[in-house]
């Protein structure tokens, strides 16, 4: 009897334009038939905002199966598994989405303050979170108003946007202690299944990768010993924890090379590698070209990324 395949886990890496605070993915193009073509769950380099437009179907999130229909607002950290399935019978559904980088707006929220930064990014990053617009009009006010900036591009709207995201991680901050006060034993146990498991290690990962990271570290924040997080680990994402720490560094590092004219010796040195060989090494690795091969020809890039499959067990 053949070994059974293993089911996938596959990253999707999206850009924000330069000069501007959030990637806005607006209009009729995204009218579909959501995930009848994809046999795997997903998740995002950035924060994912979508509103269902109209249409109805299912959001896989991690073990999660919840119905949607038109009027809910997803919100889903960047390093949470998930699908979209409209319903067939019913015909296409309309989202719309917005993509942001939490990191960059919590350090420019609260500039002088890493102990609050990380405190506010730790309650963003916890949890999906999937409501009618009716159970939190702030948060469902905000993100149309967000999609309208971007939509109109009206003079100053970037200023705006960065203000409206302000306030909107401010809110999501506030309904996820709010949930948390609500559901705290139910927390507790989600926190022993899953990809809960892991999730303060990936953001560690995230915030910290510019630093020597060691795997002990890593299980110390998840609260395992180093054995039993790597098996884990491994089992979640079917890589062990040093690779996927060597992917966030190459992902940093085509974010520099795109936006800078610095030589590789300083983008090794500012993703995290102890070396400009050890950065070669692991480039050619995930991306299966050398640094200065990508950087004269970086358009194929989201491509290669965009197919970086992570396997997964079932059961994670």
């Amino acid at each position: 009897m053949g070994k059974k395949k293993k089911d996938t886990i596959e990253l999707r890496f999206y850009e924000i334009p330069q000069n501007e605070y959030v990637l806005a993915l607006l209009g009729e193009n995204w009218i579909r038939d959501y995930g009848h073509d994809e046999v795997n769950l997903h998740f995002h380099n950035l924060m994912e905002i979508g509103v269902c437009r109209s249409g109805t179907g299912e959001l896989v999130l991690d073990e999660e199966k919840l119905p949607y229909q038109s009027a809910m607002v997803s919100i889903i950290p960047h390093n949470y598994p998930h699908v979209t399935i409209s319903n067939a019978k019913e015909g296409p559904s309309f989202w719309e989405y917005l993509f942001f980088d939490p990191i960059q707006m919590v350090n420019e929220m609260y500039p002088d303050n890493e102990l609050l930064q990380r405190e506010i990014l730790e309650k963003i990053n916890r949890k999906a979170l999937f409501v009618h617009e009716w159970e939190n009009r702030n948060i469902a006010l905000l993100v149309k108003m967000i999609m309208e900036e971007m939509r109109g591009r009206r003079s100053y709207y970037t200023d705006s946007v960065k203000g409206l995201l302000f306030a909107l991680v401010t809110e999501i901050v506030r309904m996820n202690e709010q949930n948390e006060r609500r559901n705290e034993q139910e927390n507790r146990g989600r926190k022993n299944s899953g990809l809960a498991q892991i999730a303060e290690a990936l953001d560690y990962v995230r915030m910290e990768y510019t630093h020597s990271i060691r795997v002990e570290e890593l299980a110390q924040v998840c609260h395992m010993s180093e054995t039993h997080f790597r098996r884990i680990f491994e089992a979640c994402m079917n890589m062990s924890p040093v690779d996927y720490i060597n992917l966030v560094r190459v992902q940093k590092a085509c974010d520099l090379m795109k936006k800078t004219n610095d030589s590789m010796d300083i983008v090794a040195q500012k993703v995290g590698f102890a070396t400009t060989s050890t950065f070669n090494r692991n480039f050619k690795k995930i991306l299966n070209t050398s640094p200065y091969q990508w950087k004269i020809n970086p358009k194929n890039y989201e491509r290669k990324l965009l197919n970086y499959n992570i396997s997964a067990r079932k059961g994670w």
